[in-house]
């Protein structure tokens, strides 16, 4: 059994006991999460919502908070002495699905 769920402007594939990274979520170590945008559903049957599933809901545990390796961004613009160095990191929430109701 598998769900597609949409959370933080991005689409994820899950079944039980998957661990996934998802954007960062205001939610405290150790807590339970419900994603309750559940665009399908397949358990034998393939259910698919318009664009969610009425009635239909993720729950997962959080397992903490962190942040993504840094990406590097360099601007560079040649002949001209110009360059610009910046770095970013992406937080993020890693979860672990506890049950797929639909």
């Amino acid at each position: 059994m598998y769900a597609i769920i949409a959370t933080g402007g991005k689409q994820y594939k899950v079944a039980e006991g998957d661990i996934i990274r998802v954007e960062k979520l205001e939610a405290e170590e150790g807590s339970e999460y419900t994603f309750d945008q559940v665009l399908a559903v397949n358990d034998g049957e393939m259910k698919v919502g318009t664009p969610v599933l009425q009635g239909a809901k993720v729950v997962a545990s959080v397992l903490g908070n962190g942040r993504a390796k840094k990406v590097v961004v360099y601007r560079y613009k040649r002949k001209s002495g110009y360059h610009k160095k910046n770095g970013h990191r992406q937080p993020f929430t890693s979860v672990k699905i506890e049950s797929i109701q639909a």
